[in-house]
């Protein structure tokens, strides 16, 4: 019974001490980016899209979301009209993507406005 214990104490320790972060970009789902990197809808965004928007925006859309973006072209013509504006706002405000949910965290917005500022890149 004691090796039991004992296992079970060193199992708890190293989760511990491993499941800890050092900064708020170790929660996010957002790769480093470079200086000077584009950014691309594959590499970046997608990621981004997926994890935080297909719940409801999937192909049929659901739980009232009017379109959906579950590749790049819908993606870009999101991006095109309101995405950035949606997304940028706070969780209170009306309008507020994801719907529901928290704010994205601000180095995923940040990411949406590059990637639209270079210019929609797909690859």
């Amino acid at each position: 019974m004691k090796k039991g214990t004992f296992l079970i104490a060193v199992i708890v320790t190293i989760l511990a001490f491993n499941c800890s972060n050092n900064s708020e970009d170790d929660l996010t789902d957002v790769s480093p980016i470079q200086q000077g990197e584009l950014i691309t809808y594959t590499e970046h965004i997608k990621p981004i899209i997926d994890n935080n928007c297909v719940f409801c925006h999937d192909n049929p859309p659901v739980n009232g979301a009017p379109n959906s973006l579950v590749n790049y072209e819908d993606v870009k013509a999101s991006a095109e009209n309101n995405l950035l504006d949606r997304i940028s706002r706070q969780a209170s405000e009306s309008g507020a993507m994801p719907l529901g949910g928290p704010r994205l965290p601000q180095n995923s917005i940040d990411l949406v406005e590059q990637w639209i500022a270079d210019g929609l890149l797909e690859n």
